[in-house]
């Protein structure tokens, strides 16, 4: 058999060997591969290039690599297993902002200036240091702050304000091709989003992209470039419906002459106000 038969074989052998010890290793971006996982990733890239290429025997190439890809293995599975072998191996967090004060020893000890702390915080958004209550450097070199309480951002709790659940939306069409999975998860059918693109008068063929949120408005992208179509007010149909019907209630209560409807009438009128006033939050935005 020809050599370069041989490395091609090689090489895609070793190559589907380090997919799958990158799959076991663990899902993790860039920026929160520790110490010891860089240093398996290096390894092991070096080794495979010199495997391939016949600088360093397949057998003993094959050893390297199965050491190196079952010690991070065992020293993650050890690091769950205790705190102090977790420190040691992933080594602690450091404190660089204190109630509001930098901590300058910390600071020295992870090697970084004044600079680096105000560029890392701008990366947050956090522009101004006097905003700053707390902050603290991960093992993976990422630093996350903690705001002063009066400079954070106001959320719907602090206002007492009752607001939907939210849940990721789900993309129901894509490539012009209707998913029915995620259309089931929302209690949804075919039925109702080929319903809602007529509505639209847009074709299915013509869908680049369509999403349902938790709340069931549509979003839609198409494959030409025509102005943003706007995405349909089901919660609000819904509530003006309600809110309709209330009003009917109200105005038959008034016309009938019959004390019996009358009473029957403004009961349930009542009713849909209270009802009206516990949907408003989630149904109105």
């Amino acid at each position: 058999m020809q050599e370069w038969v041989l490395i091609l074989l090689k090489t895609i052998g070793l190559f589907i060997l380090v997919w799958a010890a990158v799959r076991l290793l663990g899902k993790k971006s860039l920026t929160q591969i520790d110490t010891v996982n860089f240093m398996c990733y290096f390894i092991i890239a070096d080794i495979t290039l010199l495997a391939s290429v016949n600088i360093v025997p397949l057998f003993y190439a094959f050893i390297v690599l199965i050491t190196w890809i079952s010690l991070p293995i065992a020293l993650d599975y050890l690091s769950i297993k205790s705190k102090m072998l977790h420190d040691l191996i992933k080594g602690k967090e450091s404190v660089l902002v204190k109630h509001g004060k930098i901590m300058e020893e910390n600071l020295l000890k992870t090697r970084m200036t004044g600079e680096d702390l105000l560029a890392q915080l701008r990366s947050k958004n956090v522009f101004n240091l006097a905003d700053v209550e707390f902050a603290v450097m991960e093992t993976n070199g990422e630093i996350n702050p903690f705001l002063k309480s009066h400079k954070k951002p106001i959320t719907a709790y602090d206002l007492s304000i009752k607001v939907a659940p939210q849940a990721e939306p789900q993309t129901v069409a894509l490539d012009g091709n209707l998913l029915e999975e995620p259309l089931a998860s929302l209690g949804l059918t075919p039925e109702w989003l080929k319903t809602e693109l007529n509505k639209m008068g847009v074709a299915l063929e013509n869908v680049f992209i369509a999403q349902v949120d938790s709340s069931g408005d549509l979003y839609l992208d198409l494959f030409d470039d025509v102005p943003q179509l706007p995405p349909p007010k089901i919660k609000e149909m819904l509530y003006a419906t309600l809110e309709k019907c209330q009003a009917d209630l109200t105005t038959f209560s008034l016309e009938t002459e019959d004390t019996e409807a009358k009473t029957m009438y403004s009961r349930n009128a009542q009713k849909l106000e209270d009802l009206l006033k516990r949907l408003r939050p989630y149904l109105l935005r």
